[in-house]
Formats: C-alpha cells, sequence, structure tokens
C-alpha cells in the first residue's frame, strides 16, 4: 500500500544453539545429520504496519527482540520466515558505530555512510557541512574514529544519519550515549522530521521519550508481538510485564477497546465543580463540594462499615489495575486547603494525598508511592516511602496502614491522572502488591501558568532609572 513505509508480515527470526562449537562447523560442512541444536526463536510470528509519517517506538525488556526487528529492517540480517517491505530510502543508527571504519577520520566515515545509504558524493558534499555542525566535535573530526569517546561517536553518527535527507528514520537506543545537549538537539530534530512527515521507527527504554515522540507503539516480548497501540496504553502494559503481572485478560482488553478514553472524556467535560464528586461520563457536574458532609454522605462503605474516601471522587471506570494482592489498596484522597476531598485543587495552596492498605500477608518493609502523569501518560511527578525515607517497618496479616504526603500544588493548571501503588521486596524478589493505574483525574485550576509543566514561584523585581518598581 502507498500510505505504507514499512509492512513486517509474518516475520521470524530463528537462531540455532549448538552443545560444542564444533557441532557448528560440522553441520556446516555437511555432516550435522547427529549433531543436536535447539532452535531459539529471536523473533515469532511478528506482524506490524508503518505508515507514512507516523513516529513509531517499540519497547519490551532485554531480549525481546526489539534490535533484531530493526536489524532485519535494514538488511542488516535475513528473517528466518515471514516478508519485510520496505517503502522509501532509510537512514537508520542502530548500535554504536555500525558502519564506520575505525582507522579513517570523521570525514572519510561521512562520506563512507553516506556512500553505503545510497548518495553521491556530491549529494553528501552539499550537505557536509551541515554534518559537521550537528556533530559539532570540532578538530576531531580530522581524527581516526577508534580516538574517539562514546560521545563523540555517536554525535558523528547521528549527525549522518538525520541530515542526509531519508524518508525512513530508524533509531535503537543510540541517544542514550550523548550528553543531555546533544540528546535536546536530537529530540528537537525529531520534531522537525515529525512536522516534515518523515517516518520514524524508535527503539528505546526511555520511556518518556517514547511517550512524547511516538504516536504508536509496539510492544514485544520474548519475540512476540504482545500488543500494539496508543503511548500510554503500552506503556502501562509493558510496566505490567517488568513485573510479571500480564495475562490474557489485558492483552484482549487492548484488542477491544482503548482503556483511556473514558477517561479524557470525563476529565475534559469536566466543569468548575471543586468536589469533582462521581458522574456518569461526559456529563457536567454541578453540583457544588459539600467537603466532609459529601464524603460523609457516599453511599459505598469499607469491611468496617467505614464511609470511603474515593466514593467523593470521579474515579476512572476504565482503570488498570493488578498485583499479587498480598496488600490491597482499599482507599485513597485528594484533601484540598479546606479539608475536602476533591479532583480539583486550586494552583499554589497545599493539598494531601491520601492511601489506605491493607495487608494480607507478613511484607517486609511496603513502599507506598504515587504518581502523577498527563494525559499522554508521561509521568510528571510523584514520591513513595522510601524516597521519603519512611520506616514502615513490617506488616502482619491484618494490619491496616494509612499514609499520607502533604505538598504544594505547583503544576500548571490543566488535566492529570493519579496512580496509586504498594510495592516491595516478598522472599527476596520486587513484588507489586497492588498498583492502580489511572483511577482517577486532577483537575488543576490556575490564574497564572508560566512554561512546562510546574511553576518554579519565580519572585520578580525590576528598577527603572534606578528606582525600584516590583
Amino acid at each position: 500500500m502507498e500510505d505504507l513505509a514499512i509492512q513486517i508480515d509474518h516475520v521470524s527470526k530463528i537462531y540455532k544453539l549448538y552443545e560444542k562449537p564444533s557441532d557448528r562447523m560440522k553441520e556446516a560442512l555437511g555432516f550435522g545429520r547427529h549433531v543436536k541444536a535447539t532452535e531459539k526463536y529471536a523473533l515469532n510470528d511478528v506482524s506490524f504496519d508503518v505508515k507514512r509519517g507516523e513516529t513509531v517506538g517499540i519497547i519490551g525488556t532485554n531480549g525481546s527482540g526489539k534490535s533484531t526487528i530493526l536489524k532485519i529492517i535494514t538488511g542488516v540480517l535475513n528473517p528466518s520466515m515471514g516478508n519485510v517491505n520496505i517503502n522509501g530510502r532509510i537512514s537508520a543508527l542502530l548500535e554504536l558505530g555500525a558502519g564506520f571504519n575505525m582507522e579513517y577520520n570523521g570525514i572519510e566515515n561521512v562520506y563512507l555512510n553516506g556512500t553505503m545509504i545510497g548518495f553521491s558524493k556530491e549529494e553528501i558534499d552539499a550537505k557536509l557541512n551541515d554534518i559537521l555542525a550537528f556533530a559539532d566535535i570540532g578538530e576531531y573530526v580530522y581524527q581516526p574514529v577508534k580516538t574517539y569517546s562514546s560521545g563523540m561517536f555517536v554525535r558523528l553518527a547521528f549527525a549522518v544519519a538525520i541530515n542526509i535527507d531519508p524518508e525512513i528514520l530508524i533509531v535503537d537506543e543510540a541517544l542514550s550515549v550523548g550528553d543531555v545537549f546533544f540528546q535536546s538537539k536530537c529530540y528537537h530534530k525529531f520534531e522537525e522530521f515529525k512536522k516534515l512527515g518523515k517516518t520514524i521507527l524508535f527503539v528505546s527504554h526511555d520511556l518518556s521519550s517514547i511517550s512524547k515522540y511516538c504516536d504508536r507503539v509496539v510492544l514485544l516480548n520474548q519475540g512476540v508481538k504482545l500488543a500494539e497501540g496508543g503511548p500510554k496504553e503500552m506503556i502501562d502494559l509493558y510496566k505490567k510485564v517488568l513485573v510479571n503481572q500480564v495475562d490474557e485478560s489485558d492483552l484482549e482488553e487492548f484488542k477491544e477497546d482503548d482503556a483511556e478514553d473514558s477517561l479524557i472524556a470525563n476529565a475534559q467535560t469536566e466543569s468548575e465543580d471543586p468536589a469533582g464528586s462521581t458522574q456518569k461520563p461526559g456529563k457536567k457536574n454541578k453540583k457544588k463540594s459539600g467537603g466532609k458532609k459529601n464524603a460523609m454522605a457516599a453511599n459505598g462503605q469499607s469491611a468496617e462499615g467505614r464511609v470511603l474516601w474515593k466514593d467523593s471522587l470521579t474515579l476512572n471506570p476504565a482503570l488498570s489495575e493488578y498485583g499479587s494482592k498480598l496488600a490491597e489498596i482499599e482507599d485513597f484522597a485528594m484533601i484540598d486547603d479546606q479539608g475536602n476531598i476533591t479532583n480539583s485543587l486550586i494552583k499554589g495552596s497545599v493539598f494531601t494525598v491520601k492511601m489506605r492498605i491493607r495487608f494480607h500477608e507478613t511484607v517486609q518493609e511496603p513502599i507506598f508511592a504515587y504518581t502523577i502523569k498527563n494525559l499522554k501518560g508521561e509521568e510528571i511527578t510523584g514520591t513513595n516511602s522510601m524516597l521519603e525515607h519512611v520506616d514502615t517497618q513490617s506488616t502482619k496479616d491484618g494490619d491496616v496502614y494509612e499514609i499520607s504526603y502533604e505538598q504544594e500544588m505547583n503544576l500548571q493548571g490543566g488535566e492529570y491522572l493519579m496512580s496509586f501503588g504498594c510495592t516491595g521486596y516478598h522472599d527476596g524478589n520486587f513484588t507489586v502488591y497492588h498498583r492502580l493505574y489511572d483511577v482517577c483525574n486532577i483537575t488543576v485550576i490556575s490564574d497564572k501558568d508560566s512554561v512546562g509543566y510546574y511553576d518554579m514561584n519565580a519572585k520578580v523585581s525590576m528598577t527603572k532609572n534606578g528606582v525600584t518598581k516590583l
């Protein structure tokens, strides 16, 4: 199809693992009838498409097949089965220094890489100044690249890859090597590429970058494609993979529905109601805050008959929840500076995040956490009891903990999502006891916003002709 830049069709990559190195040679020489070899699938029947102009991320744990699929797309490896169709000129930045001759200097390697991609000397001549300016490695460009630091290496490699006007750019984790200023320059170039309608395929363990730059994300695990979809959903699913909490129902959910839609619709139609009391998605709630009285009027109750705090909040009907349930987050609240349980907070005011956790087994030093994300799923802020150096001690079956975090709301006005978690180490292994992702929205009300996600509360002074005005 003309609108597809990359088409991956049932691709598998199989490697043979031999008991002895000599067995590989025997098989290569035709004496492998009795050689024992185990087949290892680096990729197993993977299919997905990348449309023109899309930025698609690939995420997964180590050994999931991310780099293998990129090498197959770029022609470094051949698939054992399946087909790959590419519609456009590819520039790839895979393993650090791939395609560089260590004995050549920087400029010679620029011409070598450009020629390998398919550019003529005249075309590279026209791009050379841009490449050298982007790399910004000074006189080192005239030295053999074997003398470069890893940072200089990636600067030159990325400068070549991104400045030769490719139709498809493929990047595999290379940006993690450069310094913060170079990374900023690269991501700015990504934005330019997106505006020009270029196609980017991006592998990274930096989930914030995946969330910020990708239109769609493919999640791989042990060579198999688990799911694909929006960055937020795939990142949340990936976090489940990391703690072995994915089951078939999670995968079916992503096939059938977008778990975020209902909450975003709810958040976008939220009224100026400071209480944010429970309502149906898409309906304006004009009910005024009743503060603690409103909380007491809620219908929900705990096992002891206690009125639940969370019943005074607007909750996400499609939240993501998982964990071993050795402990359960049975209640939570956001409380404003007037003592009201509410989804709406005034910028600059003091508020409290509160959790109530019930334990069903002995747990050593549990960790209680909350995270605030934007609607794209980027983690904006948050903390946990370990970071705050709280001694949570050991629990036993039946213990109930309540933990409160008091802080000032300095986020910019807008909509955010709140997540809660209880984790720790059980039998020496990191364990998720209970997580609630995007369980409710936060509306920050502000009459003055600055640049970015949060306000640094600048104190402004000014003089005119030597006289202080502010």
